[in-house]
């Protein structure tokens, strides 16, 4: 429980209209200091009474709008680290500047400060916090106490003497399951309104989905049977199941009930094949999540796997939004604890897999049990079957963040504020960035990914460009190359130029570009190629990126004056040139691991005149392999079939002088 707060407001702060203490909701009572004489933020003496223990701290701009709440094992370090002269990142620099006053509330630990924290992000929900939007209950599989019970997907409270399983992740899951177990079963699931009014069998019936326990066509005893079928099936005891159903049919065989000895046939057919689909974990009842996180051109999704008695009852995805976190590690475990510890009520599991690795995965397994007596454990190293989930985890985390990027309606308001950041006159139809990649100059490979305003990436223009004959690891020289290549092609018609040619890198690499493009003859200015350099920051980090522009008064017939610019980390038209930036890097990369492993692929002797398939193979025969035919002598390679003294020399040199 909180134990005492404090805060420090400025002098134009409103005074308090109390008489006497009042409790905050979340049960603490608020200690207003003496107002400051100054109309700002009076950090020091704030800074000199904070205390050092453990506690939650509220930051609020002038009008009183919440702004950030954190907490901290020691407050007056954490607090201390928000106004230290240097070494903030731009997006704290952006907090600290909005700060009017501070409140801190003392708690008796650390894993309270934790849930505290939580239930105030979930009331107020701050500008600068990581949100979830996330309120609704979570669909359960119900199986009703009637003598007949129906088996139905629930939402909402719960009722005593009801059969709940669950939760399951999305309502697709649940009528996925309920639509097996009806076809499987034969359960019904029709509302109790008209299960009690029926004096026919209906369609269900007919279609033989129910066994029509309406108008008496089962038993009582033969219906229990098959609802604690399907029970087991929806605890996870398929193999149980499955080994039962087959003795039934056995003893069913034997009694030369041949119906309903294909009834438990085709029960057997319908689980395996639902074993098939699953992944499942060597004989165990694993109850897990598989999270995996992934941040791209400000956008966050995290993507969960929800695996319950070893099966995987499905997946959902979540975009959260931040403004603040830089580490994709910080921004998890920000998610994790509003995930576990906010809102629904959820089927928790025993292991959480994690695609990063988090500080405070102790802090949160305490305040998680703590609120809810729940032992979970937070794992970030696994192998064998977990490995996999967590692959496919990250792979369907890729997916859903590239799908939501390529949003329309995102991608159009990224293009207008590209066009209100660049002053074009004009929203920017096409978009071009080169890249360059290689290992130690080895290599080299330049990419151009094109994006347009109405589907963002157009992977049919990309290109890749193979450097060669410059000097290794001379960026500014392969950059020149890619650029003649490909706006030589354009000028002869074979393309189309963009409005607006972006290239990942700074003054010196954009100085190529336009050089290049002015020697071709490519108009370039704001009603042509617009072109923008992208450095990076001095953290090199997502976020910190610096624009390079053409000056707009640069003399005709002149070289241009190049000026920087800095956009704010969550600006709409920062991210699409994260975006595209982030894709031509990525497809510069490809381009070159494509290369180098054909490289490695391709045997040094191909490159020797004369030397064909026919004598590669004599010679790797005769030596047995590479390695020996490259410590062979001239006279040692001559003695192989179909190798002359003449072929066995320049083999000797090729090998020898690489």
């Amino acid at each position: 429980m909180p134990v005492h707060d404090t805060s420090s407001k400025s002098s134009n702060s409103k005074p308090s209209n109390k008489t006497s203490p009042q409790s905050e909701p979340d049960g603490s009572i608020p200690h207003e200091l003496p107002e400051s004489s100054t109309s700002e933020f009076d950090v020091d003496a704030f800074l000199k009474q904070v205390t050092r223990q453990p506690g939650v701290y509220q930051m609020y701009d002038q009008a009183g709008k919440i702004l950030y709440v954190g907490k901290a094992k020691n407050l007056k370090n954490r607090l201390s680290s928000y106004f230290r002269s240097k070494g903030l990142a731009v997006k704290t620099k952006a907090l600290v500047a909005k700060i009017h006053h501070v409140e801190v509330t003392i708690t008796a630990n650390e894993a309270e400060a934790l849930l505290l924290e939580q239930n105030l992000i979930k009331r107020q929900r701050p500008t600068y916090n990581i949100l979830l939007r996330d309120d609704k209950s979570y669909p359960y599989v119900m199986i009703s106490d009637d003598d007949y019970p129906r088996i139905s997907l629930h939402r909402g409270g719960k009722k005593k003497g009801v059969i709940y399983y669950g939760p399951f992740p999305n309502v697709g899951a649940v009528k996925s399951s309920l639509n097996f177990l009806q076809k499987t079963f034969l359960i019904r699931q029709c509302e109790n309104s008209v299960y009690r009014n029926r004096t026919r069998p209906c369609l269900q019936h007919q279609i033989n989905r129910c066994t029509a326990p309406c108008v008496g066509m089962i038993t009582p005893e033969h219906y229990a049977e098959d609802m604690r079928h399907a029970q087991m099936f929806l605890a996870g005891k398929s193999t149980d199941l499955i080994q039962e159903l087959a003795e039934s049919m056995e003893q069913a065989s034997d009694d030369l009930a041949f119906e309903r000895a294909a009834s438990y046939r085709d029960q057997i057919a319908a689980l395996n094949h639902v074993q098939a689909q699953q992944w499942i974990e060597g004989g165990s009842s694993a109850n897990i999540d598989v999270i995996a996180l992934k941040r791209e051109a400000g956008q966050v999704c995290v993507h969960i796997l929800y695996v319950r008695q070893g099966r995987i009852l499905g997946s959902k995805s979540h975009y959260p939004r931040e403004k603040l976190l830089e580490d994709e590690a910080d921004v998890l475990e920000a998610f994790l604890a509003l995930f576990y510890l906010q809102g629904v009520e959820r089927d928790f599991p025993s292991v959480v897999l994690l695609s990063h690795s988090i500080s405070d995965g102790d802090l949160l397994s305490h305040a998680i049990d703590q609120q809810f007596g729940v032992k979970l454990t937070f794992q970030s190293q696994f192998r064998g079957q977990k490995s996999q989930w967590m692959e496919m985890a990250r792979l369907a985390v890729q997916e859903n963040l590239q799908a939501q990027l390529a949003n329309k309606q995102n991608t159009r308001q990224r293009f207008e504020a590209l066009q209100d950041v660049l002053q074009l006159e004009s929203i920017p139809e096409r978009l071009e960035c080169f890249d360059i990649s290689h290992s130690s100059g080895e290599l080299t490979v330049a990419s151009c990914v094109v994006f347009d305003n109405n589907n963002g990436p157009l992977k049919s223009d990309y290109r890749r460009f193979n450097i060669d004959g410059i000097t290794a690891g001379d960026d500014y020289a392969a950059m020149e190359q890619a650029l003649r290549r490909r706006y030589e092609r354009l000028q002869k018609g074979e393309g189309l130029l963009p409005d607006v040619l972006l290239i990942d890198g700074g003054k010196g690499q954009l100085g190529i570009a336009l050089e290049v493009l002015s020697e071709l003859g490519v108009p370039i200015g704001k009603d042509s190629v617009f072109m923008v350099g992208v450095a990076k920051g001095t953290t090199r980090k997502a976020g910190f990126e610096t624009l390079i522009l053409p000056a707009a008064d640069t003399p005709e017939g002149q070289p241009a004056v190049l000026e920087e610019v800095v956009l704010a980390s969550d600006h709409p038209a920062l991210h699409l040139i994260q975006h595209i930036r982030d894709e031509s890097h990525r497809f510069a990369i490809t381009g070159h691991k494509n290369r180098r492993d054909k490289k490695r692929r391709t045997s040094t002797l191909e490159g020797i005149p004369g030397v064909g398939a026919k004598r590669r193979r004599e010679l790797l025969r005769h030596f047995g392999g590479l390695q020996e035919v490259a410590k062979a002598s001239v006279s040692d390679l001559s003695r192989v079939p179909g190798i002359s003294k003449k072929i066995a020399e320049d083999i000797y040199t090729a090998l020898n002088n690489q």
